[in-house]
């Protein structure tokens, strides 16, 4: 064998081995997690209203992940003068939340055991739906946590307090997130057009402490002014639901609306967020990859949650 065989290691390029997200090493053991950020999947779609799909969103962002893992540690950013996510940041991926077949309440609890037992190995939760409604588990295991804010990034309010009966389901968990004693405020960014929530839906956002900008306003302010409007020594939560984006670099997604945001809007946003505040934990939902045949909304998806990781390990270790 020649010295450019296996006998010289592997190369493990990225179309090669199992798709963890990042190719990074895979934890089943729940009580053994030792990483700085583990990633959790969550393929839940009984909330949606229209098409459904996500509950293939983990499987899909994870191998469009492996595009960005070439086996070297840390990726040299020459625009920032920055490496980063390198070798230092441990990350690992645990795998799924076990779902039940048409029973949200288990699957949901199976979701909020996942994100509490990243939580309890002191790492940054990163879970990858599914339907919108599986932030309501991601936000529910942070009680005790001490008060977080959330930022979303969506193009509808999923505000809706009830719908005949429904209060779990991808329309509801902003309302549901703003019900907790521990969440101290909402800044709602993208939301366009024609919504999910009606117009008391919006009342009832801002008299419980939400500031909601569409994505014109949002392009208006600027990055600095928007972040700017989350109070000073906020702990933050963000979610983001690919639909935020436009169908043009995101159709595959179950409610898409044009208008939305594009590539490096969001990502200004996240890397101003991550400079001034402390990011304890990120979902990433409504993934639907069967409506994007070319793979580029979970690319996206991917190359979003590895960015903003980026910014959040570089921001502490220069902070």
């Amino acid at each position: 064998m020649s010295e450019h065989g296996y006998q010289s290691g592997r190369l493990n390029l990225p179309f090669v081995g199992i798709s963890t997200f990042g190719k990074r090493p895979y934890v089943e053991n729940w009580s053994a997690i030792e990483a700085d950020v583990a990633i959790l999947g969550a393929p839940f779609d009984f909330g949606t209203q229209w098409r459904s799909g996500a509950r293939f969103g983990p499987r899909a962002v994870r191998e469009a992940s492996t595009l960005f893992s070439f086996g070297h540690a840390g990726a040299y950013d020459h625009e920032d003068d920055a490496i980063y996510l390198p070798a230092s940041v441990r990350m690992v991926d645990i795998g799924d939340a076990d779902i039940v077949h048409t029973n949200t309440e288990r699957s949901h609890a199976n979701i909020e055991v996942g994100v509490r037992a990243i939580l309890e190995a002191a790492a940054l939760p990163v879970v990858i739906g599914g339907d919108h409604s599986v932030n309501i588990p991601c936000i529910t295991a942070f009680e005790g946590q001490g008060d977080i804010h959330i930022l979303q990034i969506d193009a509808h309010l999923d505000f809706v307090d009830e719908r005949h009966g429904v209060r779990f389901g991808h329309g509801n968990p902003m309302r549901r997130a703003a019900e907790k004693p521990y969440v101290t405020g909402l800044t709602q960014v993208g939301i366009r057009n024609v919504s999910s929530t009606a117009r008391e839906g919006y009342d009832d956002a801002r008299r419980m402490g939400s500031d909601i900008l569409s994505v014109r306003q949002v392009r208006k302010l600027g990055p600095d002014a928007v972040i700017a409007r989350i109070p000073d020594g906020a702990r933050v939560y963000v979610t983001i639901d690919i639909d935020g984006f436009c169908p043009s670099i995101a159709p595959g997604t179950g409610t898409p609306s044009h208008g939305g945001f594009l590539y490096y809007d969001v990502l200004e946003i996240l890397q101003t967020l991550a400079n001034r505040h402390k990011i304890v934990g990120i979902d990433l939902v409504e993934v639907a990859p069967d409506y994007d045949p070319t793979g580029t909304t979970s690319v996206l998806a991917a190359q979003i949650i590895l960015n903003v990781l980026g910014f959040i390990f570089h921001a502490r270790d220069t902070g």
